[in-house]
């Protein structure tokens, strides 16, 4: 998920060096278990700017930022579509807390910051300084069980006025307190916490890399395994058997837990981030240049935060068991 310049002057510069078009190609080649056969990625709304981080709450709605025009969008559960919020900070990753309060990365260069959006829409400052110095650009995030949020904070476009020395991984107590967990990615972009909240999955998108932290007790992690190169991983999601849908160059890209890659779904434009929405949570939502897609699927997206993981099939294992040899 990402914004990184002056919202107005440098947003559109920056969709075309992070966010060029790709494939339009709208068949997956993967894993029939995964992505129905003949299944198409349909444009639900375009006509934006630039879309970016998807993220759906206990409702049905579906929540998108439009970077440039500096606004997040709101599809309702009827499929509805209107504005949640103006002058958004240039607003780029979304979730929802486990209060179902929608947090944001705010990356314009004038705000730098991560909120929370209240029950009553005033809006809560969580994070915009690290030792007194301001972020570089925060750009995606991930929500823990007890409240803790990950986010990452990289710096695309306009690198003039960067006061952090590094372009890290950083994570918000409960209680408020900042830290920083990594800090030697080349350029941080999507992030996600295992269903379990064991593993933190990082992207970094500055060197083609998608890796592994374990999370230990105090919400630090230990080194990091490199699961995958994937060319230009961005924002992710994930599904109810643990399998990672990374945003990347060639289209939604699938691996699983281990790092196997298990399908690719070609888009019409290149894909920044999606999630898994609807009444069942099989539609997987796909933001890619300046529209919104859809496509049905198969499996389930990941349950809500903090409830048991669901083990992986016989099928599934048996699979990559006959992979491996």
């Amino acid at each position: 998920m990402r914004t990184r310049m002056r919202i107005v002057e440098g947003a559109m510069l920056w969709a075309a060096i992070v966010c060029f078009a790709a494939s339009s190609s709208i068949w997956g080649q993967g894993e029939p278990f995964l992505v129905p056969e003949g299944a198409e990625v349909n444009k639900l709304f375009g006509g934006f700017r630039f879309v970016e981080g998807p993220a759906a709450d206990r409702d049905g709605n579906v929540f998108f930022t439009d970077i440039p025009n500096n606004r997040i969008y709101k599809i309702g559960a009827e499929g509805a579509l209107s504005v949640f919020r103006e002058k958004s900070g240039g607003a780029n990753g979304l979730m929802f807390d486990a209060e179902n309060r929608l947090v944001a990365c705010e990356g314009g260069l004038d705000y730098r910051r991560v909120t929370r959006t209240e029950a009553d829409g005033s809006v809560t400052v969580l994070a915009e300084r690290f030792e007194g110095k301001r972020l570089n650009s925060p750009n995606d995030l991930t929500i823990a069980c007890d409240g803790g949020i990950y986010f990452t904070d990289p710096r695309y476009g306009d690198r003039g006025g960067m006061e952090q020395p590094v372009e890290g991984v950083y994570h918000i107590a409960p209680d408020g307190m900042i830290t920083r967990v990594i800090g030697d990615f080349v350029r941080p972009n999507g992030i996600l916490l295992s269903i379990d909240n064991r593993i933190l999955y990082v992207m970094d998108e500055g060197a083609n890399e998608v890796y592994a932290y374990t999370v230990q007790a105090d919400a630090s992690v230990t080194a990091g395994r490199k699961l995958a190169d994937v060319p230009a991983p961005d924002g992710l999601t994930m599904d109810v058997q643990g399998n990672l849908y990374i945003a990347a160059q060639a289209g939604i890209v699938v691996l699983s837990p281990e790092g196997e890659q298990l399908a690719t779904i070609p888009t019409p434009a290149r894909p920044c981030n999606s999630t898994f929405a609807g009444k069942d949570s099989k539609t997987l939502y796909i933001t890619a240049g300046n529209a919104i897609y859809t496509i049905r699927m198969n499996i389930r997206g990941r349950p809500a935060p903090c409830s048991q993981p669901t083990p992986v099939s016989k099928t599934t294992w048996g699979r990559l068991k006959r992979k491996r040899r």
